[in-house]
């Protein structure tokens, strides 16, 4: 059963998503998170969806949500496409995707560790930084041999 807001959520967003040339396949509130996470899913129908679709579907509906305030208190939006690459490699695509759980993968262990999930706080010239339940973790960027979006679900 989905969450009473998804009705209103996708009433807005769908004609957001056609001025953009894009559809909107669906929306899932997920409450049991903190902060809970909104996720919208998208399809561009002329070409493959990239993160640069999901992007300028983001920055477009996220003013529009806090516009209605149809969402009580803070919340995560994630704006997704089952198309769409999940490997991050420019620097907007990590401030795009600021929030999101990824995977990072190192190119030797590092704490014993090659792989390391958490939420992307931010990367910048010498790290890349996530957050694993409250703690900070910094990641050497060169170091670093891929960051993936994960499936939040």
């Amino acid at each position: 059963m989905s969450h009473p807001v998804i009705p209103q959520v996708l009433s807005l967003a769908t004609p957001i998503a056609e001025q953009l040339g894009l559809e909107l396949v669906g929306a899932v509130f997920h409450t049991n998170q903190n902060p809970p996470v909104l996720r919208v899913d998208i399809r561009n129908l002329e070409r493959d969806t990239g993160l640069d679709d999901c992007e300028r579907m983001s920055q477009a509906l996220e003013p529009a949500l806090d516009e209605a305030d149809l969402l009580p208190g803070a919340y995560v939006l994630e704006v997704s496409s089952p198309g769409a690459s999940r490997t991050l490699s420019s620097d907007r695509e990590f401030t795009a995707f600021k929030g999101f759980a990824v995977l990072v993968s190192t190119h030797d262990p590092l704490e014993g560790s090659k792989e390391w999930s958490g939420q992307l706080i931010k990367r910048d010239e010498t790290a890349v930084y996530i957050n694993q339940k409250g703690r900070t973790v910094v990641l050497p960027r060169d170091a670093v041999a891929k960051v993936q979006l994960q499936d939040p679900r």
